[in-house]
């Protein structure tokens, strides 16, 4: 004990600590079983009997969305008490879990607004699950940011949050619009999200790296935008705008690496139309190591 003590983990701290466990792993045991209930399937059955790759991948990210928004949750402080931190956990946990599944709500119904994506993941489309799991996990990558940015447990706290989260659901959208031009333009007006509906992964897999890395640079919000409880406005206009300055700050870098990096290589055909896996997922690790380097460097 005395060891412990050293290090600064007292009686309290460690109770607080199991506290917070074991919150976390109720509400991921959660969400596993919330991801069957919300398109009426036994996930077990998904999972173990039918062998569901693309459920798994949905469900994976899923879980690893919540695994995000917790660690926002848990911010190493002691509360003033147990009854305290068992309190401001559920509620960050449950209020995370919900914006996770609203913004997955949105995510079908206006950024994948031409296929049906439940269907297309339990008929085992890895495609549409890929993008489905990225989606969530920017999504929650953001709401940890907001998360970290905010203070106290308020009523006020829960408006800035969705405040950010409503942001980040606007970039998300206006992200994939500007991914589904480009693709339309390049393929002679074809369709990105029936391509992923037809199973291209290669394009699923970069479409997923650019959500990311785009999710990835919010996190320099928190550090540049002043937190104020009742300056809701103020709050809005403030996510918006360094949100539209970091994705186009974003573009303009990844354009320009992806030329120094992968020159000579054309990425259009290689990725869009030869559906080469290896090569859309080196343009990921590119777009998602530029963003942390962005990320760090605004920080």
């Amino acid at each position: 004990m005395t060891l412990l003590q050293d290090y600064g983990l007292t009686q309290e701290l460690l109770l607080i600590l199991a506290i917070d466990l074991t919150i976390a792993v109720l509400l991921l045991t959660a969400m596993r079983y919330l991801q069957g209930w919300s398109v009426k399937v036994n996930s077990s059955h998904e999972l173990a009997e039918k062998d569901n790759a693309a459920f798994g991948i949905s469900t994976a990210g899923a879980v690893l969305a919540l695994g995000i928004v917790l660690t926002g949750a848990i911010t190493g402080a002691a509360a003033p008490d147990y009854l305290t931190e068992a309190i401001g956990m559920s509620a960050y946990g449950l209020f995370g879990m919900l914006l996770i599944k609203v913004g997955r709500v949105m995510h079908d119904k206006i950024a994948l607004n031409n296929i049906d994506k439940n269907a297309q993941i339990l008929k085992g489309n890895l495609s549409v699950a890929l993008v489905d799991a990225a989606a969530a996990v920017a999504t929650a990558i953001i709401i940890r940011a907001s998360l970290l940015w905010v203070e106290d447990l308020t009523i006020n706290t829960f408006i800035a949050i969705g405040t950010a989260f409503v942001v980040s659901q606007l970039m998300l959208v206006l992200l994939t619009r500007l991914r589904e031009n480009r693709y339309s333009t390049r393929n002679q007006g074809a369709c990105m999200q029936e391509a992923l509906a037809k199973g291209h992964t290669a394009l699923a897999i970069r479409h997923a790296g650019h959500m990311l890395a785009m999710a990835l640079t919010f996190n320099a919000a928190s550090h540049f935008i002043l937190f104020s409880p009742t300056a809701y406005v103020t709050n809005l206009l403030g996510w918006l705008c360094f949100s539209l300055v970091m994705l186009l700050t974003l573009s303009l870098l990844l354009k320009l690496v992806k030329l120094l990096v992968l020159a000579r290589i054309d990425l259009a055909d290689e990725i869009e139309r030869q559906h080469n896996v290896g090569l859309a997922s080196v343009e990921v690790a590119i777009s998602i190591a530029i963003a942390l380097i962005l990320t760090g460097l605004m920080a």
